[in-house]
């Protein structure tokens, strides 16, 4: 383990099936951080693959998650994190002492049409910008 002090921080984007909610969180914050945050993102029960919908919505903004994956939420992922933000997976998290834990409320984009995903999408932009404030980073782009 790195005994380094200014490792980044981490941040842990966890929702059911890591196909919508988790993955557009995880995409902006990567994107918006540009490498200055470590970003995961996993799910409960992940799903086969990501929801098409978040994907086009993303790609609106130039965000491409095409390539992404549904990922399982490991334990070792949020020990992992300095940060962890649930999107509806309730006490299916595992936690830790001296975790900094969040719910964000969202709705669900799962078999929604893109019209119904861009103000989720657009929500999810705006709490993580201000995550990045919280965190001391400048968002970058966008």
């Amino acid at each position: 383990m790195s005994t380094d002090s200014t490792k980044k921080p981490s941040v842990l984007f966890v929702c059911v099936h890591n196909a919508g909610r988790s993955q557009m969180a995880a995409a902006f914050l990567t994107t918006l951080a540009k490498g200055t945050i470590e970003v995961r993102s996993a799910g409960s029960q992940p799903a086969d693959k990501v929801n098409p919908a978040a994907v086009e919505a993303m790609a609106e903004l130039d965000i491409d998650m095409s390539a992404e994956i549904p990922k399982v939420l490991t334990t070792e992922a949020v020990k992992e994190s300095d940060v962890v933000i649930t999107m509806g997976c309730g006490d299916e998290c595992p936690y830790f002492p001296g975790k900094r834990y969040e719910d964000w409320v969202l709705e669900d984009p799962a078999g929604q049409g893109i019209a119904s995903v861009r103000p989720i999408r657009d929500e999810i932009r705006g709490r993580v910008l201000t995550l990045l404030g919280e965190l001391g980073v400048t968002p970058v782009g966008l």
